[in-house]
């Protein structure tokens, strides 16, 4: 995979909708110029309208969580599709939205957008290590009409760790079952107004899948971080500029090659013989650069960022000689017996006088930047008597893909995968580019005991599209769209109030698609309200999706097709809704000990509203009110802890309801769905005062075995019993 150059560039750390890792603090330090908006509060009531949810590093340290999808389980609305185990390749959705590759949610760093290509190609293949994250936020409904350009389910923004204002520092080191090893650590100090910050972090495990003939199924995660920032006070405003470098790499010994129903129910964590070769391997780089300015009344942040990641994955794609998929080769290994024997290792790709079926291993080569300019502000000021909060910003963003994609023929012989030389072709080579400008304006008006938010965001994008393979097939096309919102918030006593909204929903189709393929829109509702008096904690918000179409796409984690990779498709219009609850509170037990417990409970169904034919491997023959595919009627989490002054404990308790494999019918796996889930995770902790704390945790520790896709080849299992000791030391 080729090097890409780090490119010089600029941006900001924290965007005006940032929270601060110690947002349950009382206050924040008037020193610290990052914007930051604190949409959580333990001990009063929130009073923002949308919905918004706020994991602060105090929630995140409980579990000492590195997988995203543990993380996110603990918001109301998140609908997730496991994959590897560890959260390698998240699979994120909200309110209903697919989860592949969490391609329908707008993902930020720092408040700047992270995915590789959010326009292009916004398939998450790079995410940030949740290791470092400080905060995490999600925004939901009206809520995320300030960021672009999915905008039908939400946000997540995760927080990086603040430049200090004086000598701060940590490391936290653990190990565990499976080779598990963490190493964590960083260091910052300031020197007058020159403040700076260093960050490193190795994630590393062996895996906990058995490979055929032996070898490695894990991963190593590297994540190195630098920021530089310098504060000064100019013309009445409060100012700092601030660098921030970052690089990442990864090599995973990750294969979209699952097992058969029948081979799951005996070993699920084998792994066939096919599947010796595979390996990712990623380099992220990324170069960010701010100027805050503020006082009581303004503020603005001013940035420029680059972004480059370069990935290149070598798994299995197919048989030869042979018109089956992987995927019906392993739902159905009685009737394909042969090609069956070849990818369990079991039989040799060549036997004299049969047909001989070699092993087709692809290597997905990409290299992806994005980059650009984003201005963010918000004006606080009264007219006719009235309390407004502006919010305004602007961002021109460019981003591009660039696939070389080939394959390689192996040789199966005494259960060995090798390859056949010189038997490199070229397959994939194209280029896909967006130039893109985003606005947006949002004034918040409170009246009395009602905060009413009104808004609208606009994109306008530039797409082009040509194959390197054929300069004839090539096409440039244009977006042009306006995203209304409006949202309030009517408090009716210092612990209850009341929230609704509604806004345009939105996802851009990619540049290759032509104008058969219809944009994703949609018109989203929520109605719902909060109680927070100080003890108690409970909120309820019910929602609304219509779309008038809703679309999807083909890539090789979600369909196999490889006749139809990065193809769309139209589903027509379809309703998606549901009901998120989420209820807390801490109990005294006595002087030294409390009990908080919480309760998240998020309740979804969808209906195509139309009777089509599709050729997407998970839609097939949709008759009028099938469901939506990997999508769970019921998901609800248990949080239970005993704090004291020195010890804690904590269990987490999450179930996810069986979801369907295919919406329709007529393609493989209609009608099958995964199982149904219970996770128990359970952690403690001990400090020991000077000298730092020691923490332990087991995740799964009942080792439930669950099948949580057969997506793409064959049934894949959830993460088992994982124990792992650490310790972590502060100053």
């Amino acid at each position: 995979m080729k090097k890409s150059i780090l490119a010089v560039s600029i941006a900001a750390l924290f965007s005006s909708h940032s929270v601060n890792a110690q947002a349950e603090a009382a206050k924040v330090n008037s020193s610290d110029l990052e914007h930051i908006q604190i949409i959580s509060h333990h001990d009063r009531l929130r009073t923002e309208s949308g919905s918004a949810t706020l994991l602060t590093e105090v929630e995140l340290e409980k579990f000492e969580y590195d997988d995203i999808h543990r993380i996110l389980s603990s918001v109301p609305g998140v609908n997730i599709r496991e994959e590897d185990g560890y959260g390698l390749r998240p699979n994120i959705g909200f309110r209903g939205v697919t989860p592949e590759r969490s391609k329908k949610i707008t993902i930020l760093e720092d408040g700047v957008l992270i995915g590789p290509a959010p326009y292009s190609a916004p398939a998450a293949y790079y995410f940030p290590v949740t290791t470092r994250m400080t905060a995490v936020e999600v925004f939901k409904g009206p809520a995320a009409i300030k960021f672009g350009p999915q905008t039908v389910a939400g946000t997540l923004n995760m927080v990086t760790r603040q430049v200090p204002d004086m000598q701060e520092g940590g490391i936290d080191l653990a190990t565990g079952q499976d080779g598990y090893q963490k190493v964590h650590g960083y260091y910052g100090n300031a020197v007058d107004d020159l403040s700076f910050l260093v960050e490193g972090v190795h994630l590393g495990a062996n895996g906990f899948k058995e490979l055929d003939g032996g070898g490695n199924t894990g991963f190593d995660k590297n994540d190195l971080l630098a920021k530089i920032r310098y504060q000064f006070n100019a013309a009445g405003f409060d100012q700092n500029i601030q660098l921030k470098l970052s690089y990442a790499d990864e090599t995973s010994h990750e294969t979209y090659l699952g097992l058969s129903d029948d081979d799951f129910a005996t070993t699920p964590y084998r792994r066939y013989a096919a599947t010796q070769p595979a390996l990712m391997e990623t380099e992220h780089q990324q170069v960010m650069f701010t100027h805050n300015m503020s006082n009581d009344q303004f503020s603005l942040t001013s940035r420029i960022y680059r972004n480059d990641y370069e990935r290149a994955w070598l798994k299995l794609n197919k048989l030869t000689n042979t018109n089956a998929t992987l995927s019906e080769v392993l739902a159905d290994p009685t009737t394909y017996q042969t090609e069956f024997g070849v990818i369990t290792g079991a039989r040799d790709s060549v036997v004299s006088g049969e047909t001989s079926h070699n092993l087709i291993m692809g290597t997905n080569d990409r290299e992806y930047y994005s980059q650009g300019v984003q201005l963010d502000g918000t004006w606080r000021f009264n007219a006719f008597n009235f309390e407004h909060k502006l919010s305004f910003g602007a961002r021109y963003h460019e981003d591009e893909i660039d696939r070389k994609h080939f394959e390689q023929v192996f040789l199966m012989e005494a259960g060995v995968s090798q390859e056949i030389a010189d038997s490199r072709y070229d397959t994939t080579q194209n280029v896909e580019q967006t130039d893109a400008l985003a606005v947006y304006i949002e004034d918040a008006v409170t009246i009395d005991k009602l905060t009413v938010t009104a808004g609208v965001r606009g994109e306008f994008m530039d797409m082009h599209y040509h194959n390197k393979a054929n300069l004839d097939d090539w096409q440039n096309k244009e977006t042009r769209i306006w995203l209304p919102g409006v949202s309030g918030f009517y408090q009716f006593s210092d612990s209850a109030g009341m929230l609704f909204g509604v806004h345009q929903g939105f996802v851009p189709s990619s540049p290759q698609q032509g104008d058969d393929i219809e944009l994703e829109k949609s018109v989203n509702y929520e109605f719902g309200g909060r109680f927070n008096d100080g003890i108690t904690q409970f909120e309820v918000v019910s929602f609304f999706n219509d779309y008038s179409n809703l679309k999807e796409s083909c890539s090789q984690s979600n369909c196999g097709d490889d006749t139809q990779l990065d193809t769309e498709f139209n589903g027509g219009a379809v309703n998606v809704y549901g009901l998120e609850t989420q209820f807390g509170q801490r109990y005294p037990l006595n002087m030294q000990i409390e009990i908080p417990y919480s309760v998240v409970y998020t309740y979804t169904k969808s209906e195509f509203q139309e009777a089509f034919n599709s050729d997407f491997a998970q839609w097939g023959e949709v008759s009028k009110g099938d469901e939506l595919p990997y999508l769970p009627t019921h998901q609800a989490t248990f949080n239970l802890g005993i704090d004291s002054d020195v010890w804690r404990i904590n269990m987490a308790l999450k179930y996810i309801s069986a979801m369907n494999e295919a919406a329709g019918r007529g393609v493989a796996l209609s009608g099958v769905k995964t199982d149904a889930s219970t996770v128990i995770d359970v952690s403690a902790s001990y400090d020991i005062g000077q000298y730092g704390r020691i923490y332990a945790k087991v995740d799964n520790i009942t080792d439930e075995a669950d099948i949580i896709s057969r997506r793409p080849y064959g049934a894949r299992p959830s993460k088992p019993r994982q124990i792992s000791i650490g310790y972590k030391y502060q100053f």
